[in-house]
């Protein structure tokens, strides 16, 4: 799995520069592959393809763009087992789930794109002005290792869809699942400098393309502190810039709300992907008076998420990335206890028998506080903070706690109640009673969790510059 080429205008090409990235397997601490350290030639070079492409692709017939994203979709299905254990081996997500979120859902997605522009009115008439929507250019793609290929189809398919072209900068992490995805577009006959890949470190390739001139809109996920920085190198170009960031995303039981049920489903909420989830709902939040019943049920579903090989299909929680990120969590772990929180099932401990890998074990905590570490802090990992209230607007005021505002959850009988309560979250997404995600619907966060929204059509506008046409009132 060494890649020696770049994408570039359609055809495979050399980097410019010497320098390699090693892709690690975070269950073995072995390198199954690498990648070419892109440059800053490497990304002027795909920029101007890009660029070169623009006007053809962007008076695509939809048709055309329907076709393309159909097939890719198709094509996805048939390398399912292929990309999910390869997205595994970059990441370590249990191989289950990687069939299913890490590629299951670009498959739905990019799916999505091509039933959308079915149907999509690219026109309106407001009194005597025609509103036309056309494709804002040029795009940079700057995307994380969680979730490696779904973040890449969530900006590449709708810029597809509005007939934007693009250059992607995968993760170091992550970045060998992208090659296979640069080779399916190649195959489907996408046009050559639509689709254009330089792996590469966010702090050359990354920054050069968020502050490059001739790049109309720059996408990132990833760190609120990362995104914080590509806004700066973006802002003396005034490109648009959208953001998916952090999340410290709240559950919360109402005080009519089935907590037993909820307590059960916290668990999954929050560990996904071993935990490794922007929108994992992180901290719960629950009345005083269930406290004590729900804790021994989430000491049970903690200690049954065992960490193992991520490629047996009975394995629930695998690895964390890297070394950094293993390190990262345990310091979190570490500090909850040392702040006092009390420890309700895992801890700092390394596992036995796993520790060529960078596992950490599942971990809850109860009766943090807001001013701990574990409360404010995104930790990336399995840990879950648990809260308890003795009022709904404690309980709000608890939810809305935090410089974050990703997604969200909450728990009661009477659902009318809960979304009542849903509307008052600060954030970008609520779940009611488990309500599950849903593909169409826009994704992303308030405060410093983001800016703009990816998927459905809220999604697909972020692609398009609104132009307005005034005629002669007869």
């Amino acid at each position: 799995m060494h890649r020696d080429m770049l994408y570039i205008g359609g055809s495979w090409t050399e980097s410019k520069g010497e320098g390699r990235i090693s892709v690690e397997n975070p269950a073995t601490g072995d390198i199954i592959g690498s990648v070419p350290e892109g440059t800053l030639e490497d990304a002027d070079t795909a920029v101007l393809a890009a660029r070169e492409a623009f006007e053809g692709w962007s008076n695509s017939p939809i048709e055309e763009r329907i076709r393309v994203l159909n097939s890719l979709s198709e094509s996805f299905k048939t390398r399912t087992n292929e990309l999910a254990e390869l997205i595994t081996k970059e990441v370590g997500t249990p191989i289950e789930y990687s069939k299913m979120a890490m590629v299951g859902t670009p498959r739905v997605v990019t799916r999505s794109y091509a039933k959308l522009l079915e149907s999509y009115n690219w026109e309106e008439e407001v009194r005597n002005s025609t509103i036309v929507r056309e494709p804002i250019g040029v795009c940079a793609f700057i995307t994380p290792w969680n979730f490696p290929l779904h973040q890449i189809i969530g900006k590449v398919a709708p810029a597809i869809a509005a007939g934007c072209t693009m250059v992607l900068k995968p993760s170091k992490e992550a970045p060998l699942n992208a090659f296979i995805l640069a080779e399916m577009l190649d195959e489907i006959g996408l046009p050559k400098g639509v689709f254009n890949l330089v792996s590469g470190y966010g702090s050359t390739v990354g920054s050069h393309l968020a502050s490059h001139p001739e790049v109309d809109m720059v996408s990132f996920t990833g760190s609120t502190a990362a995104g914080v920085r590509v806004s700066q190198a973006a802002a003396e170009s005034v490109k648009r810039v959208t953001l998916e960031l952090g999340g410290k995303s709240a559950n919360v039981v109402l005080e009519d709300g089935n907590g037993i049920r909820a307590a059960k489903s916290a668990i999954g909420a929050c560990f996904a992907n071993s935990g490794q989830t922007c929108s994992a709902l992180t901290r719960l939040i629950v009345p005083e008076s269930i406290l004590k019943d729900i804790i021994p049920i989430i000491a049970e579903r903690v200690d049954g998420y065992k960490p193992g090989d991520p490629m047996d299909p009975k394995t629930r929680c695998g690895p964390m990335v890297s070394a950094n990120q293993q390190e990262s969590v345990l310091g979190y772990i570490r500090s909850g206890i040392e702040e006092g929180a009390i420890l309700v099932a895992g801890g700092s401990d390394l596992i036995e028998g796993l520790e060529s890998g960078y596992f950490v074990k599942p971990t809850a905590f109860m009766n943090v506080e807001p001013d701990m570490k574990i409360w404010k802090e995104e930790i990336f990992g399995p840990v879950l903070c648990i809260a308890s209230y003795s009022s709904e607007d404690e309980a709000l005021s608890l939810a809305n706690d935090s410089e974050y505002g990703l997604s969200g959850g909450v728990w009661s009988e009477d659902t009318d109640r809960a979304i009542a309560f849903a509307k008052k979250m600060r954030t970008g997404q609520v779940s009611v009673n488990g309500g599950p995600f849903n593909i169409s619907a826009p994704f992303g966060g308030y405060k410093k969790s983001g800016n703009g929204r990816e998927l459905g059509v809220h999604g697909f506008e972020e692609f398009l510059e609104i132009k307005s046409i005034q005629k002669p009132i007869e």
